[in-house]
């Protein structure tokens, strides 16, 4: 820490002059630190995406064999050409579904521009300029609405 002691007092137009540099320092330093601290979570996202997209082809070669074994398990009771669309004709139901449910899912979160964020920093440009109604505790959570996953 350094000594206050030997510093010649300064008048408040002196100390009213070094805000822009400080502010300007300190939005640099922020702006530093998020870099440090994004490229650092990059890092660990990229292994962990690595690992199980390695784990997932891993996953797709399994569900091959045993749908072959489906395959081969249904042989023994039908023709080997029947059971080989029985088992296609069930992968179809299953993907037509899971594609309707994730399409039907997809279309709640659009529009994907993030409008609760865009009204609250207009809100707080307002409260800036002296222009908005500064927002109390009951009326700052009151208005905010839950988003897709129903989390404020």
């Amino acid at each position: 820490m350094t000594d206050t002691r030997d510093r010649k007092p300064r008048s408040l137009f002196g100390l009213v002059g070094d805000v822009p540099q400080l502010v300007k320092n300190l939005v640099k330093g922020e702006i530093a630190l998020l870099k440090a601290e994004l490229v650092g979570k990059a890092k660990v996202f990229a292994i962990a995406a690595g690992l199980l997209i390695a784990a997932l082809v891993i996953v797709l070669y399994a569900i091959g064999v045993l749908l072959t074994a489906a395959v081969m398990g249904l042989a023994t009771v039908m023709p080997a050409w029947l059971a080989a669309l029985v088992v296609a004709f069930v992968m179809l139901v299953v993907a037509a579904i899971l594609g309707l449910v994730g399409w039907k899912r997809f279309k709640k979160g659009l529009p994907i521009t993030p409008k609760r964020t865009i009204d609250s920093v207009k809100n707080d440009i307002n409260a800036v300029k002296g222009m908005g109604k500064k927002p109390t505790p009951e009326t700052q959570h009151a208005s905010r609405k839950p988003d897709v996953g129903g989390r404020f």
